[in-house]
């Protein structure tokens, strides 16, 4: 299970997120049509700054192995990011 904290001035919250809900968010992601789609919306935005860039498919085959491994690492800090008005947020496994 990973855990996603979030401290701010008035609020504290736990959100615990199972390894399965990362596994279906992952395929969700991953699939043609949401790519496809996220380029599609982009793309007017990227036209107008010139820019030229679109979203590189992701392959599901790659991230569900990097998933379990990380099943393996229980304990591990991912990201743990302080800002200057003291808003910290920590990614746990």
């Amino acid at each position: 299970m990973m855990y996603v904290k979030v401290k701010a001035k008035d609020v504290r919250f736990t959100i615990p997120v199972p390894y399965a809900l990362l596994n279906i968010v992952i395929s969700v992601l991953t699939s043609k049509i949401v790519q496809q789609t996220a380029n599609k919306w982009t793309k007017e935005h990227f036209e107008r700054k010139k820019i030229d860039f679109t979203f590189p498919l992701i392959d599901k085959k790659v991230l569900k192995p990097i998933v379990e491994e990380l099943k393996n690492h229980k304990g591990i800090v991912l990201v743990d990011v302080k800002a200057k008005d003291g808003t910290e947020v920590k990614v746990r496994l």
